[in-house]
């Protein structure tokens, strides 16, 4: 006879593992699948070259939610967070521009290659603010639909517009602006310095098949801006022990809680019968049912390899086909016996304790898309470079290194042959610019592994190899991730729900989309108890909603802020968060900001 759980997970990944810890502490008996033998998804740490751990895909820290690490206690399971000191960019003509965690200096070394620039990078983390602190609660409220009649989604759009109507005239065109156009025509408006542009410009492009100057980007850059530790906003950091260690960290919570997690354990099959999913089945071989399936892989994984075609309504697999992945990135990582040295700064000094940024100007950026285009990998690529192993010394032998690369652009599809045929290339093409600026990189080689779109694809399961489980593109993002009229991380077949990447807000390591649908399933399981799950989830003809689609549940609310004598913030227990009304745009206005912006951690 199969075993019985309340809820399956698919996926180890961290918003699997999230689903899953804050279903069990919930009282449901949860089991959580993962593919590989380890645990982590994309966020994990292996021992590729013997004595050297690599943070494989995903390297560094920051969008993991604050209220995350609070509820599931991360520090007391072993998360740790290092800072990561600023960013380091060689240009061609032999200078640098190195932005660090002191403001002052920061300012100091942009007034190097212009007055006017250094002025305007406080004006710019001013103006930023306000941006980051009206994206932030969207971080952790389900996206309303606007081309609805539900009252649920039209009372948190009138939320969301009386903040809009909060800020000032300036930050109101601000936010429109940063919604809209490119990363690079949005700095144009604040800065002049080339290499200053280029490297801000950068955050806007990872995790998209896009230029610098391409409409949108901007709001990726504000995507990646909205990272925080210890809430400052932009500050980026490493996990001591890689970024699998976030995982683990998140799966120890889990465990605690009482999920039941079983790696090696890959999914063959979405069982459904009589139009609810009733459990999946193992390429085992095995049969597991359960009340509730919740997928943390993407949607083509999900629908089109795990589920039947007839499972679906036509339309909404068609929108599932249209959904796009087109992967644009590789990583290398690089085994050392020392320490690069760049011309533009010789020594092994504190600007190797940051990221490095191979970005020197926004015309070799857009160059480097250029070549994407058209179906080759970048013959001069986008990279951003960190040597973890000098902040934390436990991924290496001593003296040695670990270099990690992300390098865009990689397409997926190749113009010409094979990623396997061409893997090693890239990874030469990757050392080649590398060592133009640090000549001896490549004396100092220990070991290498390449990892082409195709690669993330067939080990880590990211269709297309795409890092965020789909683009962070306009029309993918908000209401329309992953697709139009089903973005409440619920499906269209009862008791299946989705809660990774590939869902609001998106990726990253930030684990929101696994904990909103967690609050999502509970609030389904709770109304369960007064009826059949079948009848509430159909939508009724005078709602407004779309054929096929469901109405909203109450958006998962933040609790409202009072001042209280005691020292100490007490976060509300999921229960409470559940049951607490939405926040009004009073609410927001007098709340204590809880965010800063940090002085100038920011990766990119």
């Amino acid at each position: 006879m199969a075993q019985h759980y309340d809820v399956i997970v698919i996926g180890g990944g961290h918003n699997g593992l999230v689903n899953a810890a804050y279903l069990a502490k919930a009282g449901k008996k949860v089991l959580a699948l993962e593919r590989r033998h380890v645990l982590g998804g994309a966020a994990v740490t292996e021992e590729i070259i013997p004595g050297f751990l690599f943070s494989e895909c995903s390297y560094v820290v920051s969008l993991l939610r604050p209220e995350i690490i609070r509820e599931l206690d991360l520090p007391r399971h072993g998360l740790e967070i290092l800072p990561l000191d600023g960013t380091f960019t060689p240009m061609l003509n032999g200078d640098y521009l190195w932005r660090m965690n002191d403001h002052a200096r920061t300012q100091r070394e942009i007034r190097r290659h212009s007055r006017l620039d250094a002025e305007a990078y406080d004006e710019f983390s001013k103006m930023m603010t306000p941006m980051c602190r009206f994206v932030k609660p969207m971080l952790s409220m389900i996206p309303p639909d606007p081309t609805t009649l539900n009252p649920r989604d039209l009372k948190q759009l009138h939320f969301m517009l009386q903040r809009f109507r909060s800020l000032s005239s300036d930050e109101r065109y601000t936010l429109i602006q940063l919604m809209t156009m490119s990363a690079a025509d949005f700095l144009d408006q604040w800065f002049e310095t080339d290499a200053l542009k280029a490297t801000m410009s950068a955050s806007g492009i990872i995790g998209t098949f896009l230029g610098i100057r391409s409409p949108g980007t901007a709001y990726v850059l504000l995507h990646h801006y909205m990272g925080e530790i210890d809430g400052a906003f932009r500050s980026w950091g490493f996990s001591r022990g890689g970024t699998g260690a976030i995982s683990n960290a998140i799966g120890a919570a889990a465990r605690e809680a009482g999920v039941e997690i079983r790696t090696q354990a890959a999914v063959d099959k979405i069982l459904v019968k009589n139009g609810r999913a009733a459990g999946v089945v193992l390429k085992s071989g095995e049969e597991i049912c359960a009340t509730v399936v919740s997928s943390s892989v993407d949607p083509h994984l999900t629908f089109e390899k795990f589920m039947q075609p007839s499972d679906l309504p036509s339309d909404f697999l068609e929108g599932v086909r249209r959904y796009k992945y087109r992967g644009s990135s590789g990583k290398v990582n690089i085994a050392l016996d020392g320490l690069p040295e760049f011309k533009a700064m010789p020594g092994t000094g504190a600007h190797l304790r940051g990221a490095i940024s191979i970005s020197p100007g926004v015309e070799y950026m857009e160059r480097a898309y250029d070549d994407a285009k058209y179906g080759n990998f970048s013959r001069r690529p986008y990279i951003d470079m960190v040597i973890p192993s000098l902040t934390d010394p436990s991924v290496a032998p001593p003296g040695k290194h670990v270099l990690s690369c992300f390098v865009q652009y990689a397409p997926y599809k190749l113009a010409q042959g094979t990623w396997d045929d061409q893997r090693e290339a890239f990874g030469d093409t990757v050392v080649n610019t590398i060592a133009e600026h640090a000549p001896n990189i490549k004396k100092l080689i220990i070991g290498r592994q390449v990892l082409t779109p195709l690669d993330l694809e067939r080990e880590f399961g990211l269709t297309q190899g795409n890092i965020f489980q789909g683009e962070l593109s306009l029309e993918q993002l908000f209401f329309l991730r992953p697709v139009p009229g089903w973005a409440y991380y619920r499906t269209p077949i009862d008791g299946l729900y989705m809660c990774g990447s590939a869902t609001h807000p998106g990726g990253g390591i930030m684990g929101a989309p696994g904990r909103i649908a967690s609050q999502v399933i509970l609030k389904e399981w709770k109304k369960s108890s007064g009826g059949s799950r079948s009848d509430r989830s159909k939508p009724s003809a005078s709602n407004g909603a779309k054929p096929h689609n469901q109405a909203a549940p109450p958006a998962p609310t933040i609790a409202k802020t009072t001042t209280a004598p005691a020292a100490k913030h007490e976060e509300p227990t999921l229960t409470e968060s559940l049951n607490e009304a939405p926040l009004t745009a009073d609410d927001v206005a007098n709340a204590p900001s809880d965010s800063t912006i940090a002085p100038d951690s920011e990766k990119n």
